[in-house]
């Protein structure tokens, strides 16, 4: 946006969309199908399952309203710190509240994602599905993950998964 009209207030245009009627919509029709039944089943197997990534607060709100099978849900937006940097997996190693080698860590951008993921102790899984993820599948910082899977439903697959 700032390449569009240098100087604009980011957070005041956000605001006037929501005014608007034309803010962050975020639903069920949102999600990919194995969301729901994935997170679950890893719950329901004794994995604490959180979620983090580079949202708005408004996200965040919105996944929250979703009733997600997760134990916890927080965005870049409510932290004030966003992927790559080494703070946001600092804040994930704190929400999970294990040390980063009992956490896998489940993204589909390597530089975004699995590198600094892999920096932080944690272990690593590409998903090669979506634009990015199907982007960098292929890349050589795509396969530095520890596991490399298309659909969530694969983690179930993955043999020692840290459990709580």
């Amino acid at each position: 946006m700032r390449l569009a009209r240098p100087g604009i207030d980011v957070a005041s245009e956000y605001r006037a969309k929501e005014a608007a009627g034309r803010g962050e919509v975020l639903g069920e029709g949102d999600l990919y199908p194995d969301v729901r039944p994935v997170l679950a089943a890893l719950r329901r197997a004794g994995h604490r399952v959180l979620i983090a990534g580079n949202q708005s607060v408004r996200a965040g709100e919105l996944l929250r309203d979703l009733n997600l099978p997760a134990d916890a849900i927080a965005t870049s937006g409510e932290w004030g710190i966003a992927k790559p940097d080494a703070g946001f997996f600092a804040r994930v190693v704190d929400m999970a509240e294990v040390p980063p080698e009992n956490i896998v860590y489940v993204g589909d951008h390597p530089a975004n994602d699995i590198l600094p993921a892999k920096a932080a102790g944690m272990w690593t899984v590409h998903i090669r599905r979506g634009p990015l993820g199907l982007l960098w599948g292929d890349s050589p910082s795509g396969r530095e993950a520890d596991w490399q899977i298309s659909s969530l439903a694969e983690l179930a697959e993955i043999e020692h998964l840290p459990k709580k």
